[in-house]
């Protein structure tokens, strides 16, 4: 199998026929900006285990818990501030727009740093640190509030040799419709992504003419199948990542080093129309 390509020539000249471009992005993306991974060297997942804090069983069993955790999160991420290829992304969206082509952000961040750069419609696999779930009603609601509640106020991390927490559960976000227990509008492990944004995201990659992958391990499905599908159908896949993944070898082009630096270069030729 021959390795694939880092001529930048050669993907701005795909990026400049291209009509409909899919970007994929992941955890790496946002690490620029400071906000921890998950399963990279000093990683949420490599310092908690998951299953007390990421699933609908530790929700259940220790809801003060989880929302200490996704608060913290939550602080932190409002701390950080979109990078270069977070707004070289939402700028390519923009000119795109202006000659009739489309580029659709499916990210697997839960961070929002693609809206606060200024990408519309962006596909959030896995949710988002800044919605609400009412766990009786169903309700989702936005909340950007900081805390999100007050007896969260200057909580840190949680400890991660007790996983303990002292917030009493009737002091926890409820919904303001019919006061059931709220949580996070995240996908947990054990549960399954929203068939709406499945839906949403097989019409886009059917459509989809060129794809950038950005800062993602490659190994969490189903978002890890995207891009080695798009490229066994033929499309052109540029892999933007600090180092190779396993799905590198399929792919068409492989640039590597920071997403800040290589993203806006590749996609310099929207902003001086190089061939």
């Amino acid at each position: 199998m021959s390795r694939p390509s880092s001529d930048l020539a050669s993907f701005r000249s795909r990026l400049k026929t291209a009509r409909h471009i899919v970007v994929l992005t992941g955890a790496g993306i946002s690490a620029e900006s400071g906000i921890p991974t998950f399963r990279g060297a000093g990683g949420l997942w490599r310092k908690y285990e998951a299953t007390r804090l990421a699933t609908p069983q530790a929700f259940a069993a220790n809801p003060a818990l989880v929302w200490e955790f996704y608060h913290y999160r939550r602080e932190v991420c409002l701390s950080k501030e979109p990078n270069d290829a977070h707004r070289a992304i939402a700028e390519c969206q923009k000119r795109l727009a202006s000659e009739g082509k489309d580029l659709t952000v499916i990210t697997q961040n839960v961070d929002d740093l693609h809206h606060r750069a200024g990408t519309t419609g962006v596909l959030q696999l896995h949710g988002s640190l800044y919605r609400v779930r009412c766990t009786s009603c169903k309700k989702v609601w936005d909340d950007r509030n900081s805390p999100i509640c007050e007896a969260l106020a200057d909580k840190g991390a949680p400890d991660p040799d007790t996983l303990d927490a002292e917030v009493a559960k009737e002091d926890l976000p409820h919904c303001p419709t019919c006061g059931g227990l709220a949580r996070p509008h995240i996908v947990w492990f054990g549960e399954n992504l929203d068939p709406k944004v499945l839906d949403a995201t097989q019409r886009y990659l059917d459509e989809c003419d060129l794809c950038l992958v950005i800062g993602t391990s490659s190994v969490v499905y189903p978002a890890a199948m995207f891009a080695p599908m798009l490229a066994a159908r033929g499309v052109p896949v540029a892999e933007f990542n600090i180092e190779e993944t396993g799905a590198t070898a399929a792919l068409g082009y492989h640039f590597a080093g920071p997403a800040a630096k290589t993203v806006p270069e590749a996609l310099k030729a929207f902003e001086s129309n190089e061939q």
